[in-house]
């Protein structure tokens, strides 16, 4: 599967995802959580590594911070080379509008949109001019295998549609980076496969990919694993 029409463009010289000792701490009822403790990852172009773990290890909250949601209480995110904690509140919305794609597990599509129009939302959001939203959009429903369902709505699609529909809205806007979480835990085996294939495709063409999974399956197509546990890499 060839999908050169959306490889990352950031420079080679760039990487995309550069984590260095972050710890991440958030007040409780009385005690301090701990949810990173001094973390540290590099991501390149054109990798795919893995975050394994079990529930509560950081797996989540890593990637809040690479996503540019939240930023770290010590240590340093540089997405697609810029440090986070140094932007404003504009500049991690556009870093994080312009660079990142997402996909999620349970795939986060609006209801009340159609799946051309909920592709559509990341150049929405960036002003684009309507002639430059309907090609993009058309192109990478044609790359995710998923152009005639681009009248549908989410609730007629099957899960997998849905999650090509979902990962379609990720590169849609072309970004340095790729966040999944967990984007196989919602499907049966054989969806879950292609979209494994589809992930390991992209990768091939350039993108960075950061994925968290609890999937020895969804691991396999990866260059690396990352164990984490309490916080840490193991």
């Amino acid at each position: 599967m060839q999908l050169s029409s959306f490889a990352a463009t950031n420079s080679p010289a760039v990487v995309p995802v550069v984590v260095r000792d972050v710890c991440k701490s958030y007040a409780g009822s009385g005690d301090t959580v701990h949810a990173l403790a001094g973390v540290s990852l590099k991501v390149a172009a054109g990798e795919i590594v893995a975050l394994v773990g079990p529930s509560g290890c950081g797996k989540s909250t890593l990637l809040n911070l690479v996503g540019c949601v939240d930023l770290p209480t010590s240590g340093q995110v540089v997405v697609d080379g810029c440090v986070t904690s140094d932007l404003n509140d504009d500049a991690l919305t556009a870093l994080r509008r312009d660079r990142v794609g997402t996909i999620f597990q349970f795939f986060n599509l609006l209801p009340a949109l159609n799946i051309f129009d909920n592709i559509a939302l990341p150049l929405v959001l960036r002003r684009l001019p309507k002639a430059q939203i309907a090609a993009r959009v058309d192109a990478a429903m044609a790359e995710v295998d998923i152009a005639e369902k681009r009248a549908a709505y989410p609730a007629q699609i099957s899960g997998g549609q849905l999650q090509r529909a979902a990962i379609a809205r990720a590169i849609v806007h072309d970004p340095a980076i790729i966040l999944a979480d967990e984007p196989t835990g919602n499907l049966d085996t054989a969806n879950g496969g292609n979209v494994l294939r589809l992930l390991r495709a992209l990768a091939d063409d350039g993108q960075a990919i950061l994925m968290a999974t609890h999937s020895v399956e969804a691991a396999a197509i990866c260059d690396r694993t990352i164990r984490m546990q309490d916080g840490r890499i193991v």
